[in-house]
């Protein structure tokens, strides 16, 4: 098999999007395992013929005792994975997908914060895989059955036995029973599947869904709400001419794995294209983007030579301390942001969602509606910024690729494979520094399970220099957060030639974690790395 830098090359060269910079070309590559099919191109595709689906809220079941409280009774729900079929527009057949409770994006949960609850993740997909299973990669060899699963609650303050560690999966005709306290901030985090070896797979075929944390001080903003507060799972696909998720693979049959995917359909709350008609008033949008690797680059798109500004005021982990004008929303894989858009000069005419430089949704505005009693105060949240001085320890980390003759490319963290002992053992309440250091030609999207964290700085340094002596040499300033970053995050940009700084608090539980870059075909190809939260 040829290596990534020679794939690349043949691939045909850089995506202008934030983030991943690689593109697949898809001639270069054969298409999934249920034979060959010409591809749709999703440019053909009548635009804004279908709604936006309005994502249904999961409801409780029971109510059961709370494993840390047992005198108090918590909601109860019960999620079921199943293999059904969607039809994702108006012109193409029904899709096969995998869903919770046959629904992707799946049902939305909402709570408030510090109020617990318990979920029953139960596996009842088929036992046959429809995507190709590459059985070299670490955690997806053959003796491993083909259809297994496990759920993370992505940004959630979660104990270890809950968190959706990658090797706890369980196969379909199992469940598993997890426990999330939701002692945090009112935020939106989100859940995803997070099986070793096949997690890209898993996630493509429909596997994720959103999950609300409530609090009273959001609740006192007036911020908009109900119908006016609009989720938008947003994610790239491919699909075939007949409807069907189309996902590439190498020229390798025993080694199928790519190590980026990039579809040419945007798909948002399940449909691609889609429409929503909106009064002219303010309008709160929850954005999460959901993509295997791609990242996105919102912008709303009026027809006119500019971009109108809106604001931002949030991010991964909840509020900023006050909103941010912006232009355009930057999301790599994982990130999330909080927007509020004011329709009320576009009574009567048509928004666009734009992605780069093609429009991805409309919004049909009419030309009145109700009375906007909702607000956009100019304090939102006390954010307290982390002295380095509080830091107890420093850790310089790596991420690295590797070219392995004849096999996958092989992407690390601190060049070290998943199965080598842990070597990040931070003490539980204790402040550290990671240093991320990037020695790819790729900015990967860096996620840390369990805590929240805030970004520091990045800063361009020598990466040969690097190689040769291991000194980290700088070649121009630190660069602080943007405005829109400088909340608390779960997930951070770690751009190509930059060392980013993060400072973490681990604050929540002890036990095992794991770190990885949320591009998930790097992350099932061994960037991933387990960390120890100790007990003092």
């Amino acid at each position: 098999m040829i290596n990534r830098r020679q794939f690349i090359a043949q691939a045909g060269g850089a995506t202008a999007a934030l983030g991943i910079r690689h593109s697949m070309a898809q001639a270069f590559l054969r298409p999934n395992a249920s034979g060959p099919r010409t591809q749709l191109t999703a440019a053909t595709l009548a635009k804004f013929v279908d709604p936006l689906p309005i994502l249904e809220t999961m409801q409780p079941i029971g109510y059961r005792p709370d494993p840390g409280q047992s005198k108090i009774q918590i909601p109860y729900y019960k999620v079921t994975m199943r293999e059904f079929e969607a039809k994702l527009h108006r012109d193409l057949k029904p899709t096969r997908l995998w869903g919770y409770d046959s629904t992707s994006p799946g049902p939305i949960f909402e709570t408030r914060s510090g109020e617990g609850l318990l979920v029953e993740w139960a596996n009842a997909l088929p036992s046959k895989h429809f995507l190709p299973i590459d059985h070299t990669i670490p955690g997806a060899d053959i003796q491993k059955p083909d259809v297994r699963a496990v759920v993370h609650l992505h940004g959630g303050k979660t104990p270890a036995a809950s968190d959706g560690y990658p090797e706890n999966w369980f196969v379909p005709g199992k469940s598993s029973l997890f426990h999330y306290p939701n002692h945090q901030d009112a935020t939106m985090l989100w859940y995803h599947d997070h099986t070793m070896g096949i997690n890209r797979l898993n996630v493509f075929a429909g596997l994720l869904g959103i999950f609300f944390v409530r609090d009273e001080q959001e609740g006192l903003l007036r911020l908009p709400r109900g119908k006016y507060e609009v989720p938008l799972v947003v994610y790239d696909r491919a699909f075939d001419t007949e409807g069907q998720l189309y996902y590439p693979v190498s020229d390798n049959p025993k080694s199928p794995w790519v190590p980026e995917v990039s579809g040419d359909a945007m798909v948002i709350n399940g449909k691609i294209f889609p429409y929503l008609e909106v009064e002219p008033r303010k309008y709160r949008f929850r954005i999460l983007n959901g993509a295997n690797g791609k990242a996105i680059s919102l912008t709303f798109n009026t027809g006119a030579a500019w971009f109108p500004r809106f604001f931002q005021i949030g991010t991964d982990q909840g509020l900023l301390s006050s909103p941010v004008p912006v232009a355009r929303v930057r999301l790599a894989p994982a990130e999330r942001a909080d927007a509020i858009f004011d329709f009320s000069s576009h009574a009567g005419s048509n928004v666009f969602l734009r992605d780069d430089n093609l429009n991805v949704m409309q919004f049909r505005v009419a030309a009145k509606g109700s009375l906007d009693d909702s607000s956009l105060p100019q304090v939102l949240r006390p954010i307290q910024r982390l002295s380095e001085s509080q830091a107890v320890k420093t850790r310089s980390l790596t991420l690295v690729e590797i070219d392995e003759s004849g096999r996958a490319v092989k992407m690390l963290l601190n060049n070290t494979g998943w199965a080598k002992p842990v070597t990040e053992d931070p003490k539980l309440d204790s402040i550290e520094i990671w240093n991320l250091i990037n020695l790819t030609t790729d900015d990967h999207p860096i996620h840390l399970h369990m805590v929240r964290f805030q970004i520091l700085d990045r800063r361009a340094f020598d990466s040969v220099a690097y190689r040769t002596t291991g000194e980290i040499k700088y070649v121009g300033p630190a660069t602080s957060p943007a405005p829109e970053e400088a909340g608390w995050k779960d997930t951070v940009r770690a751009d190509h030639g930059m060392v980013t700084r993060i400072i973490i608090p681990f604050e929540g539980f002890a036990g095992r974690y794991v770190w990885h870059c949320h591009n998930l075909e790097h992350e099932d190809n061994e960037m991933m790395r387990p960390f120890d939260v100790v007990s003092r």
